[in-house]
């Protein structure tokens, strides 16, 4: 099952355009419960790799740290919740769509979209939200006393 972008199925990286997004804000909806999960996912990560002494030597390079950008598993990531990824276990991916909200530019953006959605969205209010916390610092649990 493939992400969805303003109707458009999402396939690879360069289905966003230019310039490349660091991530996206998405929403993943149990088509036969209702039940969702709003949440966030970097497209790239940055990865460091040592570099040992022959090969600076041998390239001539002083670094001994190299960044390297790597594809996140984006395609695949159906979010963090334990109870969402049992669901999809035992339901099937068949039965969820993942809708990418809003395309984020930066780090500090991204948390904000997410953040936004989570709250516009009540997810913590919500019987179906499959969300139960919001940025660490607000529970579901608070709500269901």
């Amino acid at each position: 099952m493939n992400w969805t972008y303003q109707n458009k199925d999402i396939n690879c990286i360069e289905d966003f355009g230019e310039p490349t997004p660091y991530g996206f804000a998405y929403i993943i909806n149990n088509i036969n419960t209702g039940a969702f999960y709003v949440g966030r996912k970097i497209l790239q990560n940055n990865i460091k790799r040592k570099i040992g002494k022959r090969e600076r030597e041998r390239e001539g390079i002083r670094n001994r740290i190299e960044r390297i950008q790597k594809e996140s598993n984006w395609k695949t990531y159906y979010g963090s919740n334990q109870l969402l990824i049992e669901h999809v276990k035992t339901q099937g991916e068949d039965n969820f769509k993942r809708e990418i909200l809003q395309l984020a530019f930066s780090k500090k953006q991204l948390t904000y979209l997410e953040t936004k959605y989570q709250f516009t969205l009540n997810v913590l209010e919500d019987p179906l939200s499959m969300n139960d916390t919001i940025l660490g610092k607000f529970y579901k649990k608070d709500f269901n006393q």
